[in-house]
């Protein structure tokens, strides 16, 4: 017999005492003892004898109330002491729970029921075997919602349509398997729910936090995660540190089941069962409120977590609010360190690296172990790629569907820019770097709710490099490019807009990316007089976006043809404002010969000299002649050359809307009008 169901039925044997006792004296008034049939049917002899008779209750227990000093690994006690139970409610338990330990109580309920189909126990019968009245109010609450028995689904009562007393007391599988020793979850729970444990060292305010829950009884608790914080690793630290399992819960799976209410008791429930406090989250603030009830029902220790500020209309209980705010660097260093052991490429800091990624400590974990299991498949130690490559696949999915995504295929060797522009364009990524020690360790933008993020201007032509900038501006710090599309923000209707653009700097708070909108003065433009409705609202919408990029988190670029049509407000607010010239005959030089490019096969005949002088193109252009040029060449089978050259360069220009004159394109005019 396993341990933790002696004391369980030594229990029972002194209700099997209380059973005979209640048989005997059922017996005794029993007109008919010897009918066959008794049990199926009321005689009148019965019914007489029930007139006659006074209703008592059966005699008590022999053995008295349930022991509060119960034995060590007597889990009814355990169970009595976490749920708040009464002696009352510990009989009351074990009388439902008899005939799913010992199939003899079947036959004992039906003949004490008088009916041979109903094998559990009464209300009514449940009360006299506890030696007390029918009538005795009090014990007839104990079996109704407010109690602890019912709230916390460790009884159940079917028939509610049947008279009170005759209702039938039944008790959950879970419950009667771990009373005996199974610790097996419950299986509603499966995929929603799950036991998890501390991941390396607590994190900061881990032991302030325990000790509310331990010691000053703290029911219920909100943590606010800021970007890159770890609330969730915060609670289960708390958790440990307060003695307490933790028992994460999956809170958008919850709100979106069927049942969302009768699933948060059964978590109440489970956590009670096996110790643990519930870390519950992400809250999005659409929960049913009956969910909140439920999960604060019982004594069990809530620690919810999310992005938003705590509404109080949420639940009755007023929760102990904790910002979680990011990481420090030395604090990610530290977690760096503890989830790559060994295995680095010589001379590499793993948190100098990743500087420029908003991770918490769970997160930077997973990274860590996909950045091994990319060197170990590589066959070579853990390098600066192979850790990069594991932060970026902790980015959240949801701004890919408000923003495409661009893997930086460019580097800084692949931009034909003056030097004042490079130069501001590494001061950019040195920004990304190095934010974190600037803005919260030396604290060089405090107050006023500012963020922390980095924004910048491109501005020039078309074709001038400014979407490839930025491509190489992600590259260089690891990042992914989210290039946002104006048809999933731009919407007719009033506030529409807004909306849009705050869905979007929501999501890209939490994604370590570069967020570029292209021909932002699009949405950026200057606010104007206000003449009519139109310009009203059109004012209202660029009030908003200079409120929301003084506290966005990220990193953003706007890029624009036009930066005189952008508000002048907007440019306080950006970090660096990099002007893209169009290119000067040296530039065109090297950009014609970057855009071919040293696999494409060269003609005699070509001549980029003469290309760089007589044609002042931008970039874009440039690339799309070569790119033409390639084209002619491949469906004529031969190398390309100034015929092809000059045939793309005529292409663009009536693209252009621009004349093909004999001034710039001398003796090649023919092939650029052919």
């Amino acid at each position: 017999m396993e341990a933790p169901a002696r004391p369980l039925l030594r229990r029972l044997q002194r209700l099997e005492l209380a059973v005979r006792a209640a048989v005997a004296q059922r017996r005794e008034g029993d007109p008919q003892p010897d009918d066959p049939f008794r049990g199926l049917y009321l005689s009148d002899e019965a019914v007489d004898a029930a007139l006659a008779a006074a209703r008592e209750p059966f005699a008590p227990w022999p053995a008295g109330p349930p022991d509060r000093t119960a034995e060590s690994g007597d889990r009814l006690a355990t169970l009595a002491a976490a749920a708040g139970l009464t002696a009352l409610d510990e009989a009351l338990l074990l009388v439902a729970l008899a005939p799913d330990v010992d199939s003899r109580f079947e036959q004992f309920y039906g003949y004490l029921n008088d009916d041979v189909t109903r094998r559990r126990p009464s209300i009514g019968l449940a009360l006299r075997l506890c030696g007390l009245s029918e009538a005795v109010a009090s014990a007839r609450l104990r079996l109704t919602a407010g109690a602890p028995l019912i709230d916390l689904a460790l009884l159940c009562v079917d028939s509610p349509d049947r008279p009170v007393l005759s209702r039938g007391l039944w008790v959950p599988d879970r419950v009667g398997g771990w009373l005996l020793g199974a610790d097996a979850p419950e299986p509603l729970l499966l995929g929603l729910a799950g036991p998890v444990a501390p991941a390396g060292p607590p994190p900061p305010g881990a032991a302030p936090l325990g000790r509310a829950l331990a010691r000053a009884g703290a029911r219920l608790a909100y943590l606010r995660e800021r970007p890159g914080g770890s609330a969730a690793a915060l609670a289960v630290a708390a958790l440990d540190d307060a003695g307490r399992r933790a028992l994460a819960v999956d809170l958008p799976r919850l709100a979106a089941d069927p049942r969302p209410a009768d699933l948060a008791t059964a978590l109440v429930r489970e956590a009670l069962l096996t110790g643990a406090g519930l870390v519950v989250g992400p809250v999005r603030g659409d929960e049913p409120w009956a969910v909140w009830s439920r999960l604060t029902a019982g004594e069990v220790p809530v620690l919810a977590y999310g992005t938003q500020p705590w509404d109080p209309a949420w639940t009755a209980l007023a929760p102990l609010q904790v910002d979680v705010v990011p990481l420090t660097a030395d604090e990610r260093a530290a977690v760096w360190r503890s989830a790559l052991p060994g295995g680095l490429a010589d001379g590499l800091d793993p948190a100098a690296a990743t500087a420029q990624f908003v991770l918490g400590e769970p997160a930077i974990r997973r990274a860590a172990s996909v950045a091994v299991q990319l060197a170990t498949a590589a066959g070579e130690p853990v390098g600066e790629a192979h850790l990069r490559a594991g932060a970026r696949t902790q980015n959240a999915a949801g701004l890919e569907r408000l923003a495409r995504r661009i893997v930086p295929e460019v580097g800084w060797d692949d931009l034909v820019l003056p030097a004042p522009t490079l130069s501001l364009l590494h001061e950019l990524a040195g920004r990304a770097r190095h934010r974190d020690r600037v803005l919260r360790e030396w604290r060089m933008r405090p107050g006023g709710g500012r963020g922390h993020g980095v924004t910048a201007l491109f501005a020039g032509d078309s074709g001038t490099g400014k979407t490839m900038s930025a491509e190489v501006v992600a590259g260089s710090l690891g990042l992914d490019l989210y290039t946002v599309n104006l048809a999933t923000v731009v919407d007719k209707y009033v506030g529409e807009t807004e909306k849009n653009l705050e869905r979007i700097f929501g999501e890209a708070a939490g994604v370590n990316g570069v967020l570029l909108f292209d021909e932002a003065d699009a949405i950026f433009g200057k606010r104007s007089e206000v003449r009519d409705a139109h310009d009203r609202y059109a004012n209202i919408e660029s009030a908003y976006l200079l409120q929301r990029m003084e506290t966005f988190d990220g990193l953003a670029v706007l890029a624009t043809n036009l930066r005189a049509n952008l508000d002048e407000a907007f440019t306080r607010r950006l970090d660096v404002v990099v002007d893209f010239p169009v290119p000067d005959e040296t530039a065109r030089r090297a950009l014609w010969d970057r855009c071919l490019g040293d696999r494409v096969p060269r003609a005699p005949d070509m001549d980029l000299d003469f290309l760089a002088a007589a044609f002042e193109l931008a970039g874009g252009h440039i690339r799309s002649a070569a790119v033409t040029a390639g084209y002619l060449a491949a469906g004529a089978g031969r190398p390309v050359g100034m015929a092809e050259l000059i045939g793309a360069v005529g292409r663009e220009y009536r693209k252009l809307g621009r004349l093909t004159l004999e001034s710039e394109f001398g003796r090649w005019l023919p092939l650029a009008v052919g």
